[in-house]
């Protein structure tokens, strides 16, 4: 079996890399301005870059390597990002997508295909309507969730009209090892840098009331390898944690974790425009398919992030 997967460079790649290649998956693996280490992606298969904007390049790899699974990483993913860069976000995300089937249908390559959708299509969500259902109305706020609505529209249409099998997965806040500009990742490594003496006892953070459920992303990663084998093309599932935490009760567990002593203050850079007061999705559609369960608890995420900081940051 062999599996294909963009935008292997950024976070979710790797992990999901060495997970496949433990269930004997051959790989091949795509990159565009990497955020993790090229040479542990080397270590799993034929690495290559690739701007899922170059339909031809894209089309070259593909029949090149005529994969059983891919798995669609490729994208601009960060909400903050999206509100600077709109137009190349729609373009990077949405384009991306069209041509990934494009290429599938022209070389009539029949794989299944995973499209990382995302929680930010829901919008703002009231306490009411968690956990939020796949029904709900995508009513997204950024740039970002509109073209992941977008991306997994596509997806449904191209399996409509030419049997292209894809399946979205909605990813709700996810983290681990690795990770970079998400709350965990922030509050991590500010911690290990003031243990560190690299930044001084104050802790910079933004809303503290805000509440997430939260996924370790190798958790997430099963669930995507689940969806591929056992859920259904041309549908959208969400993948979410269980526990919702306010974001106060992050920070509190990192400074338990580290036994630091710091300031805490709000930094204005890190307050968004408008900011889901919740967001936690029901994931039953996808565990009724697939048997899915988060296993990992925050606090092992957490210290597993922590650790990973207390090596990279020298």
């Amino acid at each position: 079996m062999k599996a294909f997967i963009t935008g292997a460079g950024g976070f979710m790649g790797p992990h999901l890399g060495r997970f496949l290649k433990e269930q004997g998956f051959e790989l091949m693996l795509t990159y565009y301005e990497p955020t993790s280490d090229l040479e542990e992606l080397r270590a799993l298969g034929e690495t290559i870059e690739l701007d899922v904007g170059d339909k031809e390049k894209f089309k070259e790899l593909l029949a090149k390597f005529k994969p059983d699974r891919v798995y669609h990483l490729a994208a601009q993913s960060y909400p903050t990002v999206s509100w600077e860069k709109p137009n190349l976000t729609i373009q990077s995300n949405v384009e991306g997508t069209i041509n990934l089937f494009e290429c599938l249908k022209e070389l009539k390559l029949d794989p299944i295909v995973m499209v990382a959708g995302s929680s930010a299509e829901y919008g703002y969500v009231t306490e009411d309507e968690v956990p939020i259902k796949e029904s709900h109305t995508l009513t997204p706020l950024h740039p970002y969730g509109v073209s992941k609505v977008a991306q997994e529209m596509l997806t449904y249409q191209y399996f409509k009209n030419f049997g292209l099998k894809g399946i979205t997965i909605r990813i709700f806040n996810t983290t681990g090892p690795g990770k970079v500009n998400d709350v965990c990742a922030d509050f991590t490594k500010q911690a290990v840098m003031i243990e560190k003496g690299l930044q001084e006892p104050i802790f910079r953070v933004g809303n503290l009331k805000t509440r997430r459920a939260i996924t370790d992303v190798r958790d997430e990663i099963r669930a995507f390898y689940l969806a591929t084998e056992k859920c259904e093309p041309g549908e959208a599932y969400n993948v979410s944690g269980k526990n919702v935490y306010q974001m106060q009760e992050l920070l509190d567990k990192v400074l338990e974790i580290t036994g630091i002593k710091v300031e805490v203050q709000v930094d204005p850079k890190l307050l968004r425009p408008t900011d889901e007061p919740i967001i936690y999705g029901d994931s039953s559609k996808l565990k009724e398919k697939t048997n899915w369960k988060q296993e990992i608890p925050i606090e092992k995420t957490l210290k597993d992030m922590i650790e990973f900081w207390r090596k990279k940051l020298k």
